[in-house]
């Protein structure tokens, strides 16, 4: 009965204790979007024991403070801007610099992405089906996935105006029929 009680005594002082360090470090704060202990959430409150988020699915879930503490925090909430990263395939028909040109006018039409500092769309690899261009451009936070969104489909609907293909992954079968047995 004491090994069970004092186990159980020493997972509340591990809460306790990782509760007084995420309230002295202040990784995060009410309100912000938080991924932790491998659950990805906004914080909407915290104590000394725990700590309760709301998934984007809206399911409230509560942490415990150790299991917080003990692993990495990604805080989404904690700087004014972020960085919308996509990749794009195109066809290794298609003429690069006419991509690229029309993918970057796609990012300067954007009203909400920033023009400071400025988009970079390249060349990142040379896969099997497609050739593609990594595309990156800066928003405010807030508006991290109204542009991420709104750039997937204009750059898809700017691509097929243009007549540049966005492949899809193919594979050639080749059959060898085998000699006939007499």
């Amino acid at each position: 009965g004491g090994f069970i009680l004092g186990f159980a005594f020493q997972e509340s002082l591990g809460n306790l204790a990782a509760g007084l360090m995420l309230l002295l470090n202040a990784p995060f704060k009410v309100g912000d979007f938080v991924e932790a202990a491998g659950t990805a959430g906004v914080i909407q409150e915290m104590n000394l024991m725990a700590t309760t988020l709301t998934t984007p699915d809206n399911k409230k879930i509560l942490v415990p403070n150790n299991n917080i503490w003990g692993g990495n925090i990604v805080n989404y909430s904690a700087l004014d801007t972020r960085r919308v990263d996509m990749t794009v395939g195109i066809s290794y028909t298609a003429n690069i610099g006419t991509a690229i040109g029309v993918i970057k006018k796609v990012i300067g039409s954007t009203e909400l992405a920033l023009k400071d500092p400025e988009a970079v769309v390249e060349v990142v690899a040379m896969a099997d089906s497609s050739v593609n261009l990594v595309v990156r451009t800066w928003v405010n936070t807030a508006d991290y996935w109204a542009v991420f969104f709104s750039l997937q489909r204009n750059i898809k609907e700017s691509l097929d105006a243009n007549n540049i293909e966005i492949p899809f992954p193919q594979m050639d079968v080749h059959h060898h029929g085998f000699p006939q047995q007499s």
